[in-house]
């Protein structure tokens, strides 16, 4: 195979050339990182590159697979996590210079079980400071390989843009608001947000505690289920990680959609939503039903409330996790996340309790609505990916407020449902716009057999960013 072609292949269908020794991990690998060395100059998607462990692992793959010594579906491919995921002896900087120096004594356990499968890490990706809302002005974020003057999603920048670009073949991004469905959204590639717990964030740096999700990007629903089935389980170490067993979600993907229902509130996915939003939300909808699913008209509960409490909610969090360095060290802190963190001691136990009462209410309605369908659908963004505005780059804004931003994506991480974001059309400007699919709690069986049947009767996902 020509070096050239390898970065655009599936992580499902590169493994598959290794496993058979028709490509062997280190000629993908090497392929890789010359790629990331030749684009991400003008990419900015890597916050540190590791050749030679990367290449070692490459070469160890290689070796075993020659034994007939197979790992699985990851064996020997090329992936790199977000720079919050802690790697023993390896810098991980969480996106703020507060933490440049910070080299973990331990490895987060979705990075274990990366390598236990045998990937092959080739680095570490950039993020926002502290996985909040905004780059640290020292930092130059991102781009978006569809237009550099639009928003890359926050705070999975790096994990977007660099799976998007062929830098790697999949990723791991990190969801308290939409931060793995805003940046697939932008850079058109699919982003599964587990259930709460499904995955375990032991050694990732928290924004949020109890909103906090870790999950995969990839380009595809398979190749998304391939990554969930190593990265999902129990952990001891993490004291929210649950005890359900792990399916097979590889083997959900066959068929068509018979036998599922799919919920959409129309005014929900309409209301002071971009036209074009909406256009891509109802065909995704009528693809899904020409597949065979059901539609049905839902109510899904109003998520206000959640909306105008996640910030506060968010600095309460933030503020445990941030308590060695703020406000000791405040003056190193980017300005969004310093704001963010003095907030915290202005919000009264009582107001904290009114955001969790809200969060039990739009979680219980939700539960609700789920014994009616098996899958949502809605947007995963209100508009395509926004024009950045700012002086400076590391300052640049998208032009919306927050709170429409997070309307399709706070509320489900407040109720730790998993959802499946998609790639679905594209703006009359040339903008990715995705949509998400929400299921039911450790259902994401369901939501990969349903995004990969979308998938296979579409071709939106295989859509590349003009860079070759």
């Amino acid at each position: 195979m020509d070096p050239a072609e390898i970065h655009w292949l599936g992580l499902t269908e590169v493994a598959e050339h290794i496993r058979r020794r028709a490509l062997s991990s280190v000629e993908v690998t090497e392929a890789t990182l010359a790629r990331v060395e030749r684009l991400d100059p003008g990419l900015h998607s890597f916050a540190s590159l590791l050749p030679e462990s990367a290449m070692e692992s490459a070469r160890a793959a290689d070796r075993e697979i020659a034994r007939g010594e197979i790992r699985g579906a990851l064996h020997g491919v090329p992936l790199a996590v977000k720079d919050l995921c802690a790697m023993m002896g390896v810098r991980t900087a969480c996106g703020t210079p507060v933490m440049a120096n910070r080299i973990p004594d331990h490895t987060a356990s979705v990075v274990e079980r990366l390598q236990a499968a045998g990937a092959v890490i080739v680095g570490k990706l950039q993020l926002t400071e502290g996985a909040y809302g905004w780059h640290h002005p020292d930092v130059t974020p991102p781009k978006n390989p569809w237009s550099a003057d639009h928003w890359t999603g926050v705070s999975s920048s790096g994990s977007g843009v660099a799976t998007a670009t062929g830098l790697c073949f999949g990723s791991l991004g990190t969801d308290t608001g939409g931060s793995i469905r805003f940046p697939s959204a932008c850079c058109n590639v699919t982003g599964l947000k587990p259930t709460y717990g499904r995955v375990s964030r032991f050694g990732v740096f928290p924004l949020a505690h109890s909103l906090d999700h870790i999950g995969p990007m990839a380009r595809s629903a398979a190749d998304v289920a391939a990554l969930l089935g190593v990265l999902a389980g129990h952990d001891p170490r993490d004291e929210t990680c649950l005890r359900a067993p792990v399916p097979d979600y590889t083997a959900a993907l066959v068929g068509d959609l018979r036998g599922l229902s799919v919920g959409i509130d129309e005014v929900y996915v309409s209301r002071g939503i971009d036209p074009g939003v909406t256009q891509v939300t109802i065909a995704a909808l009528e693809r899904l039903r020409a597949l065979g699913a059901e539609v049905r008209e839902v109510s899904l509960p109003p998520v206000g409330p959640l909306l105008a409490g996640w910030g506060p909610f968010t600095a309460v969090e933030c503020s445990i996790a941030h308590s060695e360095t703020f406000p000791s060290r405040a003056d190193e802190y980017g300005p969004q996340l310093r704001e963010l963190l003095e907030l915290a001691p202005n919000i009264s136990g009582a107001d904290y309790a009114r955001i969790e009462m809200a969060r039990q209410r739009y979680s219980d309605r939700l539960r609700q609505v789920f014994e009616a369908v098996d899958l949502i659908v809605m947007p995963a963004l209100p508009v395509p990916p926004p024009k950045l505005l700012g002086p400076l780059p590391g300052q640049a804004q998208p032009a919306e407020t927050i709170d429409n931003l997070l309307q399709f994506t706070a509320p489900t991480d407040f109720s730790g449902s998993p959802t499946l974001t998609l790639p679905g059309g594209f703006s009359d400007d040339g903008l990715p716009i995705g949509f998400q699919l929400v299921g039911r709690d450790l259902d994401e069986a369901t939501l990969c057999r349903a995004g990969h049947a979308y998938q296979s009767a579409t071709d939106w996902h295989n859509r590349r960013p003009p860079l070759d």
